[in-house]
């Protein structure tokens, strides 16, 4: 057991396999890691729902800092929040602009929640799919980026940029898809690991 001092000065003990993330294969560790996106894209909507204009945008980037953590956590990279929030804000500027429709409609549905009525409930119909997203293709960026060794401080949006041209079509394909028949939901089929199962 290791102690670690706080930003208090004073020391907690941390256990080395806490996290119980150590013992798990790299395919275990990745289909953990998109559960965990798929999870904190439905959280990024439903903080999209939020009615306050520039509220609903800090939710969701609170949303995508939290999931940037547990990420780290589950690949051992070491996190810093102030680093996390400057890599998410760098992410939304410098690579959702390969749409810069997508990175518009999500500060337009932001603000048009002010407008009464109309402005409200397109807002809430737009801000969630955008905010679900925006918050999946930045997790598969970082699963990417964790699973081939790399660290928050080596992190370069533009070495991404087709990566997210990819994940982007696959997020607006996954999304115009009808959800699954519950008969083939049965068959047990995983489409993440490659495996069928009977």
């Amino acid at each position: 057991m290791a102690q670690e001092t706080t930003a208090g000065g004073t020391a907690e003990s941390k256990d080395a396999g806490a996290t119980g993330f150590e013992s798990m294969t790299d395919q275990e560790r990745d289909e953990a890691a998109s559960k965990l996106v798929d999870r904190f894209s439905l959280w990024s909507g439903a903080a999209g729902l939020i009615p306050i204009p520039i509220v609903d945008m800090a939710a969701v980037g609170g949303v995508q800092l939290q999931m940037l953590r547990r990420l780290s956590e589950i690949y051992g990279v070491p996190f810093s929040e102030n680093r996390g929030k400057s890599i998410i804000a760098s992410l939304a500027g410098a690579v959702l602009p390969a749409s810069t429709a997508t990175t518009t409609a999500v500060g337009v549905g932001s603000l048009v929640k002010s407008l009464p009525g109309f402005g409200t409930a397109i807002g809430a119909i737009t801000m969630p799919v955008f905010s679900a997203g925006a918050t999946w293709v930045i997790g598969k960026v970082f699963i990417q980026h964790f699973a081939s060794g790399g660290t928050l401080l080596d992190f370069n949006p533009p070495d991404y940029r087709e990566f997210i041209k990819a994940q982007k079509e696959k997020w607006n394909t996954r999304s115009a898809a009808p959800p699954p028949s519950p008969a083939s939901a049965t068959r047990g089929t995983s489409k993440g690991a490659g495996i069928n199962t009977p």
